[in-house]
């Protein structure tokens, strides 16, 4: 049994973790950074047998990793960049996540809608050789058709998508009949979406801590300040909870903190600048006639300044995006009102008679690529592919190798962790035990396959007595995946009732949550173990009740469950632009 297990059920998981790290302060790796690489390298690391720790100063899939276009795709735009490698490689992912992780990945059809049949035939190869933007020109019908067939040959070994279809402008009118009238073509295709990227982060990560028992251990709201005070020590590690300190020792550091390397690198004590990261906002509408119009398809096209934009439904909700600009990574990233009207310009490009106004905004999102620097490349044709940056690093009387992950993306995770696994591997003289490429993922495992056999696996749990009628057990199905069980026997386990503010959480959910899934803030609930936030969903009465009911197993007092609210008030008041209810009487 774990340290983390054997912590007292009175103490919070998120300080369980924490003291189950400073009790015993060394590893073989330290991983920094609880983004989706960092959470994978975590997991295939600890699938090996290897001593690892990974911290993460907030929330997991907090950064980037929380606030990407939640699809899961080849990358077809990439093409024009050259990078073959890196689209075959994320065709291949992109196939093999809906296998391994399909309750959270799904096949997405995708649709583009053209203007023209020959433009830019003479400017995509002079993009393609000098990589530089020149004056923006729409891909016509035959750049695109030329794209999609290769595209379409990545697929070939293994492929779960159907190939691309093209359609005239009549064919394409009654289909999609809210479409611009002005086009001559559309394209359809198939890519992926990921609905929930921050619960397939939890599951990773749990997949992790699983495997590997007391050598994986991993901790949020723990960050690294800088190198160790005392030897043999490595690095300062902070808990941002409690403003606790102590020395940690490890003989690698990987660092994948994403946008922030450089940053990280510096607290280390060896200043880089291998990062030059983008900041891509979107918003999140509540708009009826627009979902409808897009059919159930994401709608992917050319904006008129030759920006790559994205219009497509997620459950009752439609997501526009996104933008590509150069980041201050001393500023927050936050979504601008200059982008909101980008948004709505590009909505109407593509659905000119549907209007969009502000309040139907319920929730704005930004996050910073973790580009490599590109000085003047424009920030379109920057490379999304990785590499790993190695140095060797004395702390003072140790000495310590430094792994920096460059780049990266959602879409190739499993692939970029296995590539930084084995770099790690290589350098303890470790063989690989464990391949990830079939390993099921969290819930994913025995997922049903399909709505017949969700509806099924539904029916079997369904126990009205307990508050679980059908509505209840696909939230949760859909919330945990098959992980699902678990939740439904703790529930059983006790008294349980619906929070009065919404129907979607219980009070032994809630509790749930707390005991497995390191709640550091009420926020962490509403926006990455739930999608209470991303849908408008939350309310003043959301926000009391919901602290309220965790203040008994974090142990939070009146003063703490006040904070708590304030501190999600502001966080959520920054990324939906309306103003909350009254939230502390």
């Amino acid at each position: 049994m774990s340290t983390q297990q054997n912590a007292s059920a009175n103490t919070p998981q998120t300080r369980q973790a924490v003291e189950a790290i400073a009790a015993r302060p060394t590893a073989k790796v330290l991983i920094v950074g609880g983004g989706i690489n960092g959470v994978g390298t975590f997991r295939d690391l600890a699938l090996q047998g290897v001593d690892v720790v990974l911290v993460e100063r907030g929330d997991y899939c907090q950064g980037a990793s929380g606030a990407s276009s939640h699809m899961i795709h080849g990358g077809i735009r990439y093409l024009e960049n050259g990078e073959f490698r890196l689209v075959q490689e994320s065709v291949v992912e992109r196939n093999r996540l809906m296998k391994i992780a399909p309750h959270y990945v799904k096949p997405l059809k995708t649709t583009i809608p053209i203007f023209s049949t020959f433009s830019g035939i003479l400017s995509a190869p002079m993009r393609f050789l000098t990589h530089k933007q020149g004056k923006p020109k729409e891909r016509g019908a035959f750049l695109i058709k030329l794209g999609l067939s290769l595209y379409d040959s990545f697929s070939r070994d293994g492929g779960t998508v159907p190939r691309h279809q093209f359609r005239g402008r009549t064919k394409a009118l009654e289909e999609l009949p809210r479409l611009n009238p002005g086009i001559k073509y559309a394209a359809s295709y198939f890519d992926a979406s990921v609905h929930n990227p921050e619960r397939l982060t939890l599951d990773v990560l749990n997949d992790g801590l699983k495997a590997g028992g007391d050598k994986a251990r991993a901790a949020n709201y723990l960050s690294v300040v800088g190198p160790a005070e005392a030897a043999p020590g490595v690095v300062r590690l902070r808990d941002e909870l409690t403003g606790e300190e102590f020395d940690f020792s490890a003989d690698i550091v990987v660092n994948v903190t994403g946008a922030w390397v450089d940053q990280s690198n510096t607290a280390l004590g060896a200043p880089t600048t291998f990062m030059g990261g983008t900041k891509g906002s979107h918003i999140v509408l509540d708009h009826p006639e627009l979902l409808a119009a897009t059919g159930g398809r994401e709608i992917f096209f050319e904006h008129t300044d030759g920006r790559i934009v994205l219009i497509y439904p997620m459950g009752d909700r439609v997501l526009v995006g996104t933008t590509d600009i150069n980041a201050d990574m001393n500023e927050d990233a936050v979504c601008t009102d200059e982008e909101i009207d980008y948004f709505f310009d590009l909505v109407a490009h593509v659905f000119p008679d549907i209007a969009v106004s502000r309040d139907q905004i319920v929730y704005t999102f930004s996050g910073v690529r973790p580009l490599p620097r590109h000085d003047d490349t424009a920030p379109g044709f920057v490379s999304r592919d990785y590499r790993i940056e190695k140095r060797e690093q004395d702390f003072g009387a140790v000495r310590a190798t430094v792994l920096s992950l460059v780049g990266g993306k959602w879409t190739t995770f499993r692939a970029l962790s296995e590539h930084l696994a084995d770099e790690v591997l290589g350098l303890i003289g470790v063989q690989r035990k464990v391949s990830t490429a079939k390993l099921s993922i969290g819930g994913g495992v025995g997922f049903p396959a399909d709505d017949a056999g969700v509806q099924q696996w539904i029916k079997q749990r369904l126990n009205p007595a307990a508050g679980l009628d059908a509505a209840r057990v696909d939230g949760l199905l859909t919330r945990y995946g098959t992980r699902a069980d678990d939740v439904i026997a703790y529930l059983g386990q006790g008294e349980d009732r619906l929070l009065h503010s919404t129907h979607e959480l219980s009070v032994r959910e809630l509790h749930w949550m707390a005991e497995h899934e390191q709640i550091g803030h009420l926020v962490d609930v509403l926006i990455r173990r739930t999608s209470l936030a991303f849908r408008g969903l939350v309310t003043g009465e959301l926000l009391r009740e919901t602290a309220e009911v965790l203040s008994e197993p974090l142990g939070w007092d009146k003063d703490r469950i006040v904070a708590e609210i304030n501190h999600a008030t502001t966080v959520l008041e920054r990324m939906h632009l309306v103003q909350l209810d009254s939230l502390v009487a």
